[in-house]
């Protein structure tokens, strides 16, 4: 085998330059690194990293090709008081692999060791990087560059949606190719959506206790390798590698003019805690890449048993090659940072912390649509409102809110208006617009929109945490009967407070995030934490969808689109004619009135469109403002009309008239 010479300092990662491979690793604390080479009967040869550069190791392998199978080992001290765990006795995946082959097994040879170094060598069951050169004809292809004014998000998981699809090739299905295939571009562009987030897409493990448990984690937040394409996702055509079908996909919905917005993990790794395996960051340079305790253990403001550090240079500059590889080489169109409080903790969290501020400088990002999960559960983590510049956030006081008004019927109608506003409390400030505000009812994370009329309380026995997993705060309502069997007087309540919940969420201002089933009818039987459920539970069951309600879905996103207040972005301002409130009598409110007066509401938007709210039980007569009001689709089929200011209101519904 051919020495290393010594290479460049960069990029990150394992290159192929035609000639041969650079290979780099940061490590600030180890003494030395040495490049492990794989060939196909898993024989390996180690070659020390001739050169550093600061605190990159670097060397270059003359005559390497793509398909090399590598790893590292870490030479240092294993001090664990000073959080120093350097063992090169394991296989250390690099932190920046395009691709990694092979599972993550519950395999005692992968920890690194708690008191004193592990001496058990882990190559033989750890994972393989695979250097990869993919070029890529991406024909013209553009990005969409929807408007955040226009923008509605759908979130999906790549499998679950897919892979139950009878008009999807069953080789195709639960994969990449699948999530670009006509049948599904034709139900995205039915709906109107204009964005599809996806649940992690980059190479997870499934955690050692839910190996213990025969289960697995689907959602895949338990990230390994965030540059690398999950090779689960990819189909079983023998022709194709995760990376060229992640780009088809990406390539099809553009040329349908939907985004891909990727759910990314920087919080924190799939090391774990302490009892984790080592597996990448732990060996390779574990108080460069993690908040550590004054002990040495880990700090875990997560909740996941660790916590990634990204207030020094080269955690910044780790994430944001991560960010151009899948701007650049597989043309995405913004990110969604999972528990994003951890990206600006320094310790403390703070706004203008050094990962923000690459972030918004730079050009490449300055088309990507950023979202932040606006918390993490340590200190000071809750951050709703709090993110800097081009940033949106999930705004869990529009899903608890809007939940409490019509499933608890307990929330002021003054608060409702804020929601219902975009939440200006909360995000007009600093400049920021109401798309600040991404508004959503469910998400991957709880009950999905049927469970939540259907279910009082959580059911995740199956998850095998004794039901205490999961949220016990949803603000749901069963109507009267725990479960999805119920008569038909329930059902037709259930399916009212459906309608109303959706209708709010796409009549909302800021920007509306639909949880991928909810259009269906999807249940997950009550369960609110379904991480670890891959099965049927999580599964789309396209076979049972509900039509008429995927159409009413369908006419809300297209009624949004008709409405200007509800595509320009700017703040509503009573008498600029962006918005009106009135009481039901069509009044405007008096102040006693938004905090304690009936749940009833008429809302006029860009003058010449009416909401009118009834969250109470009972049908209301309203006094609708003067004019020839129609009632638009999809809330009714006839379209009649209301001519004369008397107007009755069912219980529990909203309706949407316009002025002819």
């Amino acid at each position: 085998m051919t020495e290393l010479t010594p290479g460049i300092a960069a990029p990150l990662g394992a290159h192929y330059d035609g000639n041969g491979i650079n290979f780099t690793l940061f490590s600030a604390h180890a003494t030395g690194v040495e490049l492990c080479l794989f060939d196909g009967q898993q024989r390996e040869v180690r070659l020390p990293l001739p050169a550093r550069s600061g605190d990159i190791w670097h060397g270059y392998l003359p005559g390497g090709k793509p398909g090399q199978r590598y790893g590292y080992r870490v030479y240092g001290p294993f001090d664990p008081a000073q959080g120093l765990r350097f063992n090169p006795n394991k296989l250390l995946l690099d932190p920046a692999a395009r691709a990694v082959e092979g599972p993550v097994a519950d395999d005692l040879e992968l920890h690194g060791g708690y008191d004193r170094p592990d001496p058990e060598n882990s190559a033989e069951v750890m994972p393989k990087c695979v250097v990869i050169d993919e070029a890529y004809d991406w024909q013209g292809d553009r990005p969409p560059a929807t408007p955040w004014g226009k923008t509605v998000i759908y979130e999906a998981h790549v499998r679950g949606l897919t892979l139950l699809h009878p008009d999807i090739p069953p080789v195709l299905r639960g994969s990449f190719a699948a999530l670009g295939h006509p049948v599904m571009i034709a139900h995205f562009k039915r709906l109107g959506i204009t964005a599809l987030e996806l649940l992690p897409v980059q190479q997870h493990s499934s955690e050692p206790r839910l190996q213990r448990l025969g289960l697995i984690n689907y959602w895949g937040y338990n990230v390994l390798a965030p540059y690398a394409p999950d090779n689960r996702y990819c189909s079983l055509r023998t022709d194709m590698t995760p990376l060229r079908e992640f780009r088809d996909a990406v390539k099809a919905l553009h040329k349908a003019g939907i985004e891909v917005i990727l759910d990314v993990v920087f919080n924190h790794s799939a090391e774990l805690d302490m009892d984790g395996p080592m597996l990448s960051l732990r060996g390779i340079d574990n108080p460069g890449y993690y908040w550590l305790t004054p002990d040495g253990g880990y700090v875990n403001d997560t909740g996941c048993g660790n916590t990634l550090r990204l207030d020094q240079p080269q955690g910044v500059a780790w994430v944001m090659e991560c960010l151009h590889f899948w701007v650049s080489e597989c043309h995405v169109d913004g990110f969604r940072f999972d528990l994003g409080s951890v990206l600006g903790r320094t310790p403390a969290f703070d706004r203008d912390a050094p990962l923000f501020q690459a972030m918004l400088a730079d050009d490449l990002l300055s088309r990507c649509k950023l979202i932040a999960e606006p918390w993490d559960i340590g200190p000071g983590g809750y951050q709703v409102g709090a993110f800097p510049g081009r940033f949106a956030e999930w705004n869990d006081h529009y899903r608890d809110d809007m939940r409490r008004f019509w499933l608890q019927g307990d929330l002021p109608l003054g608060q409702f208006a804020q929601r219902f506003a975009g939440s200006s409390d909360l995000f007009n400030q600093r400049g920021r617009a109401p798309y600040a505000s991404i508004n959503m009812l469910t998400a991957h994370d709880g009950f999905t929109l049927q469970d939540l009329v259907s279910f009082n309380r959580k059911h995740n026995q199956l998850n095998g945490e004794g039901n205490r997993d999961g949220s016990d705060h949803n603000f749901s309502y069963n109507h009267g009967v725990e479960g999805p069997i119920a008569d038909d007087a329930i059902v037709q309540r259930r399916k009212a407070s459906r309608q109303a919940l959706l209708a709010t969420l796409l009549l909302s201002q800021g920007t509306p995030m639909l949880l991928a089933g909810d259009e269906h009818g999807h249940s997950q039987q009550g369960n609110n934490n379904a991480y670890c459920q891959d099965n049927a539970i999580t599964w789309l069951d396209w076979a049972k969808a509900d039509d008429s309600l995927t159409a009413y879905t369908a006419a809300l996103i297209h009624l949004r689109r008709q409405i200007p207040a509800l595509q320009q972005d700017r703040w509503w301002q009573e008498g600029d004619g962006s918005v009106q409130w009135l009481n039901a009598q069509g009044q405007p409110p008096a102040a006693q009135e938004w905090e304690q007066g009936d749940l009833q509401l008429q809302i006029r938007l860009s003058q010449c469109w009416l909401v009118v709210v009834n969250a109470t039980p009972q049908a209301v007569e309203m006094r609708l403002p003067m004019g020839d009001w129609q009632v638009v689709a999809p809330f009714t089929q006839e379209g009649p009309r209301a001519v004369l200011p008397a107007w009755n209101q069912a219980a529990h519904s909203i309706c949407v008239l316009v002025q002819k």
